[in-house]
């Protein structure tokens, strides 16, 4: 943290000295040590968090600079450098909307490192386009919405609670660019639903407060309005939740308008009844239950008893 101060202490104050500065630590990037690469990318990243490389003309040196770095052998320069690219959003706003479609594939190319055991690259991909989002323009995005989705879907339910609220917020966000793929997205937050729905009895607060946003956001597209106002009046996130009485309305909800969802819902949650969570172990055969009961006797037929018997 204090290191992290004094590179921002320097990018704000170095003022008409930045341009030499920047000149003179761009051949470090290239450096043998790994040590010299990641000072001068993290000094780089702050850098791009501050109005001042606009000023001074710095900006695509630093980001052409910044992109660069994706390919470095060493893990955490790849992640300081998407955490450059990501600051742009707070330092230079503006400039997100011209270089969009740059640095969004920069971020998917994070989350698609194959060289990254410990998913950090892909957390500070998933952190940074959350940040990028608000400034890109809609048809950036549009191309790579499909994609961003199916991928980090399976963070949802990663052991890391950092990257279960990282993923699940940025999924969130992604359902304001929805509206142009709204079939396509739509499947995705059917797939994505009882994940959301059960995590909301995650052991880690975050975790819980990003369900809570992501299935606010959701809920306009879900296109059943009792859903929807279920979801943004009971998960506003000062309001604390009955979670056997919201569900079982959500189930009547559920079997009123997607009835033909049934058995998809139910084998979803089957997955659950092994889950290392036991507040959401919990959930899922609760979440079965009230979609049974509220399901209508024609759907019924749907349920395959030897799945649901044997909890597989």
């Amino acid at each position: 943290t204090r290191d992290a101060s004094v590179r921002s202490a320097m990018a704000r104050h170095a003022g008409p000295r930045l341009p030499l500065i920047v000149k003179n630590l761009i051949p470090t990037l290239s450096s043998v040590l790994d040590s010299q690469r990641i000072t001068t990318t993290a000094f780089f990243a702050e850098l791009l968090n501050s109005n001042v490389v606009n000023d001074l003309i710095l900006l695509e040196t630093v980001m052409d600079n910044m992109t660069a770095r994706q390919k470095d052998t060493c893990t955490l320069v790849r992640m300081l450098a998407l955490r450059g690219l990501g600051n742009i959003a707070s330092g230079s706003p503006e400039k997100v909307r011209k270089h969009g479609a740059k640095l969004l594939a920069s971020m998917v190319n994070g989350m698609d490192d194959k060289d990254d055991p410990h998913n950090l690259v892909a957390l500070e991909a998933m952190s940074s386009l959350s940040k990028l989002l608000d400034h890109v323009e809609e048809r950036d995005i549009q191309s790579m919405l499909l994609h961003i989705a199916i991928r980090i879907r399976p963070f949802f339910d990663s052991e890391q609670s950092d990257l279960r609220q990282s993923s699940i917020v940025l999924f969130g966000n992604l359902t304001k660019f929805s509206e142009g793929n709204c079939e396509v997205f739509f499947e995705q937050i059917l797939n994505g639903l009882v994940t959301l729905l059960l995590h909301l009895q995650d052991p880690k607060p975050e975790v819980v407060k990003a369900c809570k946003f992501a299935l606010r956001m959701c809920a306009p597209n879900m296109g059943c309005e009792g859903l929807c106002d279920m979801f943004l009046n009971h998960l506003r996130e000062d309001r604390s939740l009955h979670y056997g009485e919201f569900m079982n309305n959500v189930c009547k909800h559920l079997m009123q308008s997607y009835p033909e969802m049934l058995n998809r819902l139910i084998l979803t949650n089957l997955f659950y009844f092994k889950s290392n969570w036991v507040d959401i172990r919990a959930a899922a055969p609760m979440f079965i239950g009230f979609l049974v009961l509220h399901v209508d006797e024609d759907h019924c037929q749907q349920v395959d008893l030897d799945h649901l018997i044997s909890g597989e």
